[in-house]
Formats: structure tokens, C-alpha cells, sequence
């Protein structure tokens, strides 16, 4: 039988943070929370069909955004007068 777990009080802020984080993450904001723990408690199992996945996702996303030596040195030379 799995357990019933109620926080109250949760700061605005990091209620804003979690909600941020689950829409991120395409989850609902409970979903987020078993994620969390599951993570901090070392019972996240790794998948390496759902790790290619996104990796590949990312790779397509980002398919046309070239980073170039002179991309690099106008961020670092910014506001640098």
C-alpha cells in the first residue's frame, strides 16, 4: 500500500521553482516531487534507451546553433571596455 504524503507551508518561491521545474520536465508537479526523492535517496535507475533518447532530442534541437571562436569571444570580451 503506498503512503499519503501532505507538505504544507511551501515558501512561494520554491513552490515557483518546482512548478518551473515539472513543466521543464513534462511532469505533473507530484510526479516532480517522486523524481526528486528518488534521486536523493539513490533509487533512480538508469535507462540508457531514455538517456539516448534525449540525447539525440537535444542533438536535433540544436541542430543549427554553430558556436564559433568568435561566438566565445564577444560573450567573453562583453562589457569589458
Amino acid at each position: 500500500m503506498a503512503a499519503t504524503i501532505t507538505i504544507k507551508n511551501i515558501p512561494d518561491d520554491l513552490y515557483e521553482k518546482l512548478k518551473k521545474r515539472a513543466a521543464a520536465n513534462h511532469r505533473s508537479i507530484n510526479r516532480e516531487i517522486f523524481a526528486i526523492f528518488e534521486e536523493a535517496f539513490g533509487m533512480k535507475s538508469f535507462d540508457p534507451k531514455v538517456f539516448l533518447f534525449t540525447a539525440r532530442s537535444l542533438r536535433e534541437k540544436s541542430r543549427d546553433a554553430w558556436l564559433t571562436q568568435d561566438f566565445f569571444e564577444g560573450d567573453k570580451n562583453e562589457g569589458r571596455q
